[in-house]
């Protein structure tokens, strides 16, 4: 009984001092949450977390008790998770749309607990964001389907913001309508007329009138309050729950390759690690000198610093008649030395040359 008591009152001692340093640790992690939002970053960073569970696993000498670390840690990260994103509830994140169109789903899917503010276009969205009357603006910036969004691609050559991640948002259409409603009961379908389009051989399948509505969003609100069995939208399946509809029918778009790309902008620009080396993109947009060779020149600065040049565009410059500027993303970390100094050799030679913004490929889940 006296070794039971010992191992109990170790115990104590020990649960005393780790109470301590888990509300340093809590404490950090608010500075860090702190940190996220000044930035436009997610909470949820896989290859943070794989790193601390793999550099703190080789601290324990005891085999047999590295799994239950692991297990320690990982419910550890969750918790410190759990308090950033009560922290980050507190955020005004700024979408185009309305509430369950695609720009909406995007804005949720990077910041779940944030507050969304829903804007009319993509430059007032991104005007409030300069002006702080939100903290981050969630924009397209590019569609498999449709190409570039060259408005959002415009602002990111004149504005003052940064792009701090990006996401790949599957385009999936659904057949959706209110209680009751069947596939046979359904005589009419609205829903943007892109949507329509992707839709169309299912459309004409199931012999269903169309009718084109200003976005997928409103015509599922329209659907709810109507609540007519003989009509249906097409949408996504959170749009559907966020108007208490019922999926119909699931991917019912002739193609599933459709993906829009989303950037996240804040005030703030966030660097990676200068020893980070795996997932890292960043994008330039520049001009040059109107020369031949000009541009040439500063796509051999960018591959003589060994970073991969994933996109190249040129688009308009306004407030210039067949001036163009360029589009560029690039592999690699930009905050190195080769970074670094390929910043400044493009800066000689570019009449306007900006950093976007640097992100790294994440899992959203």
């Amino acid at each position: 009984m006296s070794n039971l008591n010992d191992a109990r009152k170790r115990i104590n001692a020990i649960d005393k001092e780790m109470a301590k340093l888990f509300v340093e640790r809590m404490n950090a992690s608010k500075e860090v949450a702190e940190y996220k939002m000044e930035h436009g970053l997610p909470i949820y960073d896989r290859i943070r977390e794989e790193e601390v569970i793999k550099n703190n696993t080789e601290l324990i000498e005891e085999d047999d008790l590295k799994k239950y670390y692991v297990m320690f840690l990982q419910d550890l990260m969750n918790t410190s998770k759990t308090y950033q994103q009560a922290l980050i509830s507190g955020l005004k994140v700024g979408y185009s749309g309305v509430p369950g169109a695609f720009g909406y789903i995007a804005a949720r899917r990077m910041f779940s607990n944030a507050n969304l503010v829903a804007y009319s276009d993509f430059s007032t969205a991104y005007k409030a964001c300069e002006n702080g009357e939100i903290d981050i603006v969630v924009l397209p910036t590019e569609n498999s389907y449709a190409g570039d969004v060259g408005t959002v691609m415009d602002l990111m050559f004149s504005g003052s913001l940064y792009v701090n991640q990006m996401i790949d948002l599957d385009v999936v259409h659904n057949l959706i309508a209110c209680d009751g409603a069947t596939k046979d009961s359904i005589k009419k379908v609205y829903s943007h007329a892109q949507a329509l389009a992707q839709c169309a051989e299912y459309i004409h399948l199931n012999d269903f009138e169309e009718v084109e509505y200003p976005n997928t969003a409103m015509a599922a609100k329209m659907i709810a309050e109507k609540a007519d069995p003989t009509i249906a939208a097409i949408a996504s399946v959170e749009t559907a729950e966020l108007f208490n509809l019922n999926v119909i029918e699931k991917n019912i778009n002739a193609s599933r390759n459709n993906t829009t790309r989303f950037a996240a902008f804040s005030r703030v620009q966030n660097l990676p690690n200068r020893t980070a080396k795996m997932g890292e993109h960043f994008i330039l947009v520049f001009t040059v000198k109107n020369e031949a060779g000009a541009l040439a020149n500063a796509l051999n600065i960018i591959g003589s610093h060994g970073f991969n040049m994933r996109t190249l565009r040129s688009r308009p410059m306004k407030e210039l008649m067949w001036n163009y500027y360029f589009y560029v993303e690039l592999d690699g970390n930009i905050n190195t030395t080769d970074g670094t100094d390929m910043l400044k050799q493009l800066s000689s030679m570019c009449d306007r040359l900006k950093l976007v913004g640097a992100y790294t490929s994440r899992v959203y889940k």
